[in-house]
């Protein structure tokens, strides 16, 4: 059974999340995005604990707070390192990958240039996550 998801969106680009929000729509798929503009505020919504993401989707460049930077903090947290953080960026930086898998992500989906390729990226990644067992539930 495919369950809903909460999920928190961090990505500084506004037309980034719209698409994903479109895709989610566009899919049928009720999911709760929590949208956060760069780690830092990330971090803020993570630590009232008000609600805990299922999966944490983020872009790696991004103000204040990069992605590698809010990685290294949510993975230090004794509660919230469980959650799972999927990368999906434009950067294709070996560097960049192997330092986000030594943090302990979940995983990393490069942004496809043609929209088709998106929505499938982001269909089976979600498809994925509804489907596996989380601490979070």
């Amino acid at each position: 059974m495919i369950k809903s998801l909460n999920i928190l969106l961090i990505e500084d680009d506004a037309i980034e999340v719209m698409k994903f929000n479109r895709v989610l729509k566009t899919l049928n798929l009720n999911h709760k995005i929590i949208e956060a503009n760069n780690g830092e505020e990330a971090v803020t919504i993570l630590k009232t604990k008000e609600i805990i993401p299922d999966i944490i989707i983020l872009d790696l460049n991004m103000p204040k707070l990069n992605g590698i930077e809010f990685l290294t903090i949510l993975k230090n947290d004794e509660i919230l390192k469980y959650i799972p953080a999927v990368i999906l960026t434009t950067s294709s930086n070996h560097k960049d990958m192997l330092e986000c898998y030594k943090i302990g992500i979940a995983g990393y989906v490069l942004k496809p240039l043609k929209y088709e390729d998106y929505i499938d990226r982001i269909k089976k990644l979600i498809e994925y996550w509804s489907i596996t067992e989380l601490i979070s539930q």
